[in-house]
């Protein structure tokens, strides 16, 4: 690769980078994901640098990875002694290709996909973009394969000329980003590895996962100095079956689902207010009964859960908010049915049956503890399951778990079940009340001003990257006791999610978002602007990482950073 692009400027080396980046597919989930890292491990040892030190480009397999998919590492060294060190991180897996039809074919294929686009009038501003030849499409253009281009083509411009850092520069390629965000999960244990053995000290780690604009007409390009965490609230619902003659006394589990999913899905008061960010509400991503097969009986049970986002609340606050909503939903739903079972009384003039429509609602924590108090050994029946089922997705064996313990139940009764299910993503953001933080953001606004007035760009600065990323893993703000109610309340957690929650403490890396900038990530008008992707990011970036290393242990500058922070 570096025949290919050596000679070129680095916006050119980018584009060559991204084009041949985005013709290799690696959807999540597939072995394409272990033959691109291969691929970008291959390019780094065509570097000169690397060439002359090739064990400082290395790879971490995942281990039992049936795909065998692997984080690659590449370490830049500056001048001796130093072990200041900023982290390049980016994802190598993009999602599926399912939303491009009959173009299915041609997704990986940026050429074919602008021509296609030139003459797509059925959507004006996607033709613009293609007409304007300003605009690079296909699977992967934006999220992300133009950010490992740009931190690639920095790589190489730093390994040429080493003796600029102030530190070490520290490459790490994750797979596995658009699920599980197991490649990052498992390289928490090499950058552990590197901080004791090494003696690295990592400063800052910085993410160019896409951006785009907030909303129409959007003048501003964006920094984000921190990453959204995520929950995954998960409610397995357990009603009374009925034969559709006799729906009126059974419990429909579909109801109480619509029900719980009215209050929550999209609703904005579940969302945390924090001025001047954009803060997204729950959005439910299943809601399903569990009916395998048609018959004239009303479900038993019904799945669901959402997405919710973490900001600077905590695991136990949602768990509580989430845990009175489905309360208020139950209780509207038992009123519901009585009111509607009196009517049908009133009408055919039948003799009142006894009967009760009151739904529970647990925690799993709760349930747990009463199934004990019943002599239920609900610990041993919930790790049968795991070792019984361990090539279930993960989401699903959480809800076998609760299925498995509830037929252990010797009462049965409608109920709802609140627990939280994998992924959790931690948030992760620069504290200003800390002063290496603040000083940190002041590196960031002084560095932002002064490329914005080169390029003549407005950029901003905001906490939360608004939507996730591996960059939540990096550090950990909850301490042991604010995490007790996601533990407590995830069922088999060190089995089925574990995180090294001490390691990502110990560590405490800071990591903030300078993005490639694009429209309509996973869909198949995805592209990537190309004249601030190629050209502006990596010089904003390059100078960034220069003043970060730049930074002395008071938190002054070194007196030679004006020398050294230069436009590419």
């Amino acid at each position: 690769m570096y025949e290919k692009i050596k000679g070129l400027s680095l916006a050119e080396q980018v584009e060559v980078l991204t084009r041949t980046l985005v013709t290799h597919a690696s959807i999540n989930g597939t072995e394409g994901e272990t033959r691109i890292a291969d691929e970008i491990k291959k390019w780094l040892l065509s570097f000169p640098y690397f060439k002359a030190h090739p064990e400082l480009v290395w790879e971490q397999v995942l281990p039992h990875d049936p795909l065998g998919r692997k984080n690659i590492f590449a370490l830049v060294k500056g001048k001796p002694g130093l072990n200041q060190t900023v982290i390049y991180h980016s994802h190598l897996d993009t999602v599926g290709i399912e939303d491009f039809g009959a173009l299915k074919d041609h997704a990986f294929d940026p050429d074919y996909l602008e021509t296609f686009f030139k003459a797509y009038s059925a959507d004006p501003r996607v033709q613009q973009d293609a007409l304007s030849g300003d605009y690079l499409f296909g699977r992967g253009s934006v999220d992300m394969k133009s950010g490992i281009a740009v931190h690639l083509a920095n790589i190489l411009r730093f390994s040429q000329n080493p003796e600029e850092l102030n530190g070490n520069l520290l490459l790490m390629i994750n797979p596995v980003e658009e699920n599980q965000h197991t490649g990052i999960i498992e390289a928490i244990k090499e950058l552990k590895r590197l901080k004791e053995e090494e003696g690295l000290s990592f400063v800052l780690a910085i993410n160019n996962d896409f951006t785009s604009s907030l909303y129409d007409q959007d003048p501003h390009y964006y920094i984000y100095t921190g990453a959204v965490g995520k929950l995954l609230p998960c409610f397995y619902i357990s009603g009374r079956e009925a034969h559709v003659g006799e729906t009126l006394t059974g419990v429909d589990p579909t109801l109480i689902a619509s029900e719980i999913n009215r209050r929550i899905n999209n609703n904005m008061d579940l969302a945390e207010e924090i001025e001047g960010e954009l803060i997204l509400p729950p959005s439910c991503l299943y809601l399903r009964d569990q009916k395998d097969f048609y018959n004239v009986q009303t479900a038993g049970r019904a799945y669901l859960y959402f997405n919710l986002f973490l900001y600077r609340s905590t695991p136990e606050t949602v768990l509580n908010k989430l845990k009175l909503l489905a309360v208020r939903a139950c209780q509207e739903t038992t009123q519901y049915l009585q009111n509607q079972y009196q009517a049908f009384i009133k009408r055919t003039g039948y003799l009142h049956s006894r009967l009760s429509w009151d739904i529970k609602v647990y925690t799993y924590e709760e349930y747990v503890r009463y199934l004990k108090e019943k002599g239920i050994e609900a610990d041993k029946i919930a790790k049968q399951v795991v070792k019984e089922n361990k090539q279930m997705e993960s989401r699903q064996l959480c809800f076998k778990i609760m299925e498995a313990l509830e037929q252990k139940e010797p009462d049965r009764h409608p109920k709802v079940i609140l627990f939280f299910a994998p992924p959790y993503c931690p948030h992760n953001y620069l504290d200003e009340s800390v002063d290496q933080d603040r000083r940190k953001l002041e590196v960031l606004q002084q560095v932002a001003k002064k490329v914005g007035e080169e390029c003549k760009l407005s950029f901003m600065i905001k906490h939360f990257f608004p939507y996730l990323s591996d960059s939540s893993y990096l550090s950990l703000h909850e301490t042991d006791e604010e995490l007790q109610a996601l533990v407590h309340n995830f069922p088999q957690w060190e089995d089925i999610y574990p995180l090294p929650f001490q390691d990502m403490r110990k560590l405490d890396i800071p990591s903030i978002n300078m993005g490639v900038y694009g429209h309509d990530a996973h869909q198949w008008t995805e592209r990537v602007y190309k004249p601030y992707s190629f050209s502006v990011l990596p010089q904003l970036i390059k100078e960034t990482t220069l003043a970060i290393l730049n930074l002395n242990e008071t938190g002054k500058e070194h007196q030679n950073d004006t020398n050294q922070i230069n436009t590419v």
